[in-house]
């Protein structure tokens, strides 16, 4: 029988192959999510068909943004246990599957489960493990690798969305969610790409070889199932989970973890809000319209250069502190917002909040790994996205109450 090959290296190689990987990951997340922003666009055709308010068509974007954070851990458990390829894979299937079921939705709950929770789940098998792999790839030039992976997302979001009006003018809806479902199957090819990798770090070592063949030995040897086998299973799962999720107990990760799960319940609501409060002071349509194309071109900019920066030999050491800068100068950014009500004052603050908000997106696998080590990154990745799932869910609906 004919094994997978693996890449061999003792160190992250910063190049070759994977610049590939950069590619694949790149591609993931416009298929994921460039993909996702632009489901908004299909709204106004959801309350028109199925006669429903913005409320009701809102919670699509919301179930399918909630369901891919919320099972980020467990595409991470594929990626480790089966292989980032599979996981990948089988991610794109069923994105591709929920998207094509949701063209021929009868009602605004048949969009929720397929076009909600069966590709939120697609994309949630392709996220994380996508983006642990470039870690896996990369560790001189890290920072920028993954800001150029990140980056798939603004520009997918800036080509994407003109593309999925015109399907929706000369398909329906249905059409453009058929077309949109055959584009997120590339997801497959991407799969294809992620190329495994062994790092020193990342070998068994011979006591876990010699206790994982002892206790497979002791099962083989019991007689008794019920005894034996329970003890075998809760052995295994144990030593697992332990080693797969140590990372939990560093005093730096719960650090991280805060950070994020404070910092997911302030950033995400602007890009709900940031249209509506634009014309709540005065502002045109096209003007509104317009300041969100610079925070989606300005974010590509903070993605690519933030990254290209803190791998400077003098900023190296000082990732997670520019980390924190850059989430600071965001919530800046929310508080000077009420004294900005003209387009004028709103062009700068778009341009300052979308260059940091790509700055940080990019810095949060590279911090988490120099947090956790290649090995637990997938896992730990997983755990960081999970952390968005609720923030995401119910930020913007507070945010948009009346005073």
């Amino acid at each position: 029988m004919a094994k997978v090959n693996r890449a061999q290296s003792t160190s992250p190689p910063d190049g070759g192959w994977g610049w590939m990987i950069v590619a694949g990951c790149f591609l993931v997340t416009i298929c994921t999510r460039a993909v996702t922003r632009c489901i908004s666009i299909f709204f106004v055709e959801f309350q028109t068909y199925f006669s429903q308010d913005y409320a009701q068509t809102a919670w699509i974007h919301s179930i399918v943004d909630c369901v891919t954070m919320l099972c980020a851990p467990l595409g991470s458990v594929v990626s480790n246990h089966l292989s980032c390829q599979v996981g990948i894979m089988l991610g794109g299937l069923l994105a591709s599957t929920g998207l094509i079921l949701g063209s021929f939705a009868t009602s605004l709950k048949h969009l929720y489960l397929t076009l909600g929770v069966l590709t939120g789940l697609g994309f949630a098998l392709c996220y994380s493990p996508a983006i642990a792999m470039v870690g896996k790839y990369f560790s001189r030039r890290k920072a920028l690798a993954y800001g150029i992976s990140m980056s798939g997302s603004g520009i997918g979001i800036f080509i994407l969305a003109p593309v999925v009006q015109l399907l929706i003018e000369q398909f329906s809806w249905r059409g453009a969610l058929l077309i949109l479902g055959g584009f997120v199957l590339n997801l497959c090819v991407c799969g294809a790409l992620m190329r495994p990798i062994t790092l020193k770090e990342d070998r068994t070592t011979p006591e876990q070889k010699h206790v994982c063949r002892t206790q497979t030995q002791d099962f083989k040897r019991g007689s008794s199932y019920s005894t034996l086998t329970k003890e075998w299973v809760q052995t295994c799962l144990c030593g697992s989970l332990q080693q797969e999720y140590s990372f939990l107990l560093m005093s730096d990760f719960v650090v991280l973890g805060i950070s994020v799960l404070f910092m997911a319940y302030g950033c995400s609501p602007l890009f709900v809000h940031l249209v509506p409060y634009a014309l709540s002071v005065g502002v045109s349509h096209q003007q509104a319209a317009f300041l969100m194309s610079i925070l989606g071109v300005i974010d590509i900019v903070g993605n690519i250069t933030f990254g290209w920066l803190t791998d400077r030999r003098c900023l190296k050491d000082y990732q997670y502190v520019c980390y924190l800068f850059a989430v600071g100068l965001d919530g800046l950014c929310y508080l000077c917002l009420p004294m900005l009500q003209r387009f004028p004052l709103l062009v700068p603050f778009s341009c300052t909040f979308g260059y940091f908000d790509g700055a940080y997106v990019t810095l949060i696998p590279v911090v988490t790994a120099e947090i956790v080590g290649t090995t637990s990154l997938s896992s730990a990745l997983g755990v960081v996205y999970f952390l968005h799932a609720v923030p995401y869910l119910v930020s913007p609906p507070i945010a948009g109450r009346p005073p």
